[in-house]
């Protein structure tokens, strides 16, 4: 029971909340709508209830029993978007008594957990069947800094039927002198346990920020998603999902139905550690690529390779509707916005706005995956294909770099019957004909004719003299690209030279469309907001790492594999020069922070404009909640990847990551103060005036197949911590080594 508390029961008027669209209704007056607001000597005549002795509660004519309706409430209370004068409240009612019907509930605010002192209750909210029985309030005309305690309650047979409490807060008044503490999480596949919510809620935090992948698209991915009893979810819409070897051992499923992604959210916050984190305070959520698909760009997945066009806009806006309905987003400048599937994408959901907490902080939130391009080297791209001649890499260089191979021109080559038989073999051996024309890489060819025609009975190899008077150039070989389909070279594990020139080239060549992240719009609103902010400290929810991350394996590992890498390109080091123009205008925004999760490591780092270090900001990046640590993910590519079959050393180099990532004698990120690739947790930030404070909370994967919820102490005494420090008025990174803070120095990649 909660308290037994007996309330006014409110009369339904036209005074109350008219019943319109979800959301588009919900732009809530607390001072106008909310009734029995008023207590005894404030103005208000009671009536004949007078107060309740009992509980402490007042009550203002026919009073009621509320009782615990937990059940009606699977998804139990969030509260989202705290702004000075307004908060976003969500829940959602379940009634398996009425599947099809909309629901109408009430909602009480009170000054206490028990609801013994009720502040103000709203007479009616619809949850519509359309929208999944969610519903969003937004109260506004609250004050700022106000903190208050919520809950919803549903009538059912003469019984009134409550949610669990959640408590929520608006922020401070711009000019109050106050300061934030927050917690920052990504990237939380539901296969494992939650306990680290568990431990975020036991802090003590005025929100969380939540830097995307709250859902993860697929079910039962056996590469990550490991069954582990009561972490499994089955779409009960198969039909409409995405089957990976359907009837084969290894089954899975990607959503891509209205049904799948809801299905997804209802089993995500049904989690009663993650419901007790949204307890606790309000969430400033954004999405990454898993609310809709892995490594997405648009409306555009990557499962395949490039062996289909993976463009799908009714799965895209179907991920986006369910988003919008189940996260406790306030549509920035549009209080009632409602999602319309009729509208076009981009832009039938635009999620980039911006939060002011106080003096202090001046929060930006972005879209990273909305408005970007595809990843430059396109997955279905042809290896043998050269993208930079030798001119160009003349002019650029000076000399041919190591990676620039031997190329001709396949049409007119031997009069065009090379040409002629590559196209007939491409249907057979498995690479698109249309590929086969203009400059291709010569080794490259020869080692298709070996396949071709092994015996060399019809195709005869271009001759070692033929090649010596080749010029060369970049091929997608060049940059490690070996498989006509797939990722491995494309999207991961790319030889960053030669793609630093042909990025380089590309985006001088197309005026920047090269490369989009943020897209146009978002980009200068970014940047106009920040700019021309006057809060001490300025700080970007980015989804994913604006550090490169490359490792150097040149003197580690065996030919052909000696390479310098990026790891990946789905992160800004795959937009490389778009980077570089974002960086430029942020550095110099004083005290400027950028908190960033996805890459599943704890990094800390002050990313740059190449070339010129005191362009920089400070990064300091989360690990994940619980999906596979960035350590977890490359051994998994390393065991598996028949590419690396031949590089036996790489185990081990997955082993040394964040040795090679922070190497003070290689020099390869020398951006990079700290790197911890095999730990899980959270970030928490506390600032103020003179400095901002991340505390990171570690802990290791043995903690995640295991329910902690019943030994909580054992499971807090397990996290460690590292601290790190940016003072304001300064651009430096600084860590806590047992109570001396020491500072990142570029120079020497060491802590002085």
């Amino acid at each position: 029971m909660l308290g037994m508390a007996r309330l006014p029961r409110s009369p339904r008027s036209d005074a109350g909340l008219a019943r319109r669209g979800f959301l588009r209704a919900t732009l809530v007056s607390a001072a106008g709508v909310l009734l029995g607001a008023c207590k005894p000597g404030e103005g208000e005549d009671t009536g004949s209830g007078g107060t309740d002795t009992e509980t402490g509660t007042e009550t203002g004519g026919e009073s009621r029993v509320v009782v615990d309706g937990f059940e009606y409430f699977p998804q139990s209370v969030a509260s989202g978007d705290p702004r000075p004068g307004s908060v976003i409240l969500w829940t959602r009612v379940e009634d398996p008594d009425a599947p099809d019907a909309d629901l109408e509930l009430e909602l009480e605010l009170a000054t206490d957990p028990e609801f013994s002192d009720v502040i103000g209750q709203l007479a009616t909210v619809t949850a519509t069947a359309a929208h999944d029985h969610c519903v969003k309030v937004r109260l506004t005309d609250l004050g700022a800094g106000q903190q208050f305690y919520y809950r919803f309650v549903y009538a059912k047979d003469d019984t009134w039927l409550a949610s669990r409490v959640g408590q929520a807060r608006t922020a401070p008044a711009p000019e109050d002198d106050v300061p934030a503490r927050f917690a920052v999480v990504s990237c939380q596949d539901f296969s494992r346990w939650y306990n680290v919510y568990l431990a975020i809620a036991e802090q003590e935090f005025d929100f969380v920020v939540h830097l995307g992948d709250y859902i993860y698209e697929t079910t039962g991915d056996p590469d990550f998603q490991a069954a582990i009893p009561g972490r499994t979810i089955e779409f009960d819409d198969k039909a409409g999902a995405i089957g990976f070897n359907v009837g084969e051992s290894g089954e899975y499923f990607a959503a891509a139905s209205l049904d799948n992604y809801r299905q997804l959210y209802r089993a995500y916050r049904g989690d009663r550690a993650l419901q007790s984190v949204h307890e606790r305070g309000p969430m400033i959520v954004t999405w990454d690529d898993h609310e809709f698909s892995n490594d997405c760009h648009g409306s555009t997945g990557t499962y395949f390779g490039g062996t289909v066009d993976e463009s799908d806009v009714a799965r895209r806006k179907a991920a986006n509707q369910a988003w919008f309905e189940y996260m406790p987003i306030d549509v920035q400048d549009d209080p009632e916005f409602d999602y319309d599937p009729s509208a076009a994408f981009p832009g039938d959901l635009v999620i980039y706005r911006d939060f002011v907490w106080g003096q202090h902080l001046h929060l930006a939130m972005t879209d990273e995956r909305t408005w970007r391009s595809d990843h430059p080297i396109r997955e279905d791209a042809f290896p043998a294909t050269v993208v930079v001649d030798e001119a160009t890499v003349l002019a650029e260089l000076g000399e041919l770099p190591a990676y620039a191979r031997p190329y001709f021109d396949v049409d007119t080559w031997d009069g065009g019957s090379l040409r002629d038989a590559l196209v007939a073999a491409a249907g057979d051996i498995g690479y698109d004909p249309a590929w086969i024309t203009g400059d291709l890489d010569a080794e490259f060819v020869n080692g298709l004719i070996e396949i071709i025609d092994p015996g060399g009975a019809t195709l005869t190899a271009i001759s070692d003299a033929e090649i010596q008077m080749m010029p060369r150039g970049v091929s997608y070989v060049s940059m490690g690209k070996t498989s006509f389909y797939g990722s491995f070279g494309s999207r991961a594990l790319v030889v960053k030279p030669a793609y630093d020139l042909w990025t380089r080239q590309q985006f001088q060549a197309s005026g920047g469309a090269s490369e989009q992240v943020l897209g146009e719009v978002q980009e200068a609103w970014l940047i106009d907001t920040l700019s021309g902010s006057d809060r001490t400290w300025k700080v970007w929810g980015n989804e994913f790492s604006v550090s490169q991350i490359a490792i150097d394996v040149r003197d580690l590992a065996p030919a052909p594999f000696n390479q310098l890498y990026y790891l990946s390109l789905d992160l800004w080091d795959g937009h490389r020069n778009r980077r570089d123009t974002v960086l430029g205008q942020l550095a110099g925004i004083e005290n400027m922070v950028a908190v960033t999760g996805d890459i599943h490591a704890f990094f800390a780092t002050t990313p740059f404009v190449e070339g010129d270090p005191e362009q920089r900001i400070i990064e300091l990046t989360t690990s994940s909640v619980t999906t596979q640590s960035f350590k977890e993910i490359l051994a998994g590519i390393v065991a598996t990847n028949p590419a690396l079959a031949g590089f036996a050393e790489a185990a081990l180099l997955v082993e040394a990551l964040d040795s090679l990532l922070t190497s003070a004698s290689l020099k390869t990120n020398p951006h990079f103060g700290y790197a911890n690739s095999d730990l899980y947790g959270f970030v928490m930030i506390e600032l103020d005036g003179a400095k901002l404070d991340a505390t990171y909370h570690q802990i290791g994967r043995d903690y995640l197949f295991t329910d902690y919820s019943d030994n909580l102490n054992a499971l807090l005494g397990a996290f460690a911590t590292e601290r790190f420090r940016v003072n304001a008025g300064e651009r430096e990174l600084y860590r806590d080594f047992g109570g001396e803070w020491k500072r990142w120095d570029r120079t020497s990649l060491s802590w002085v």
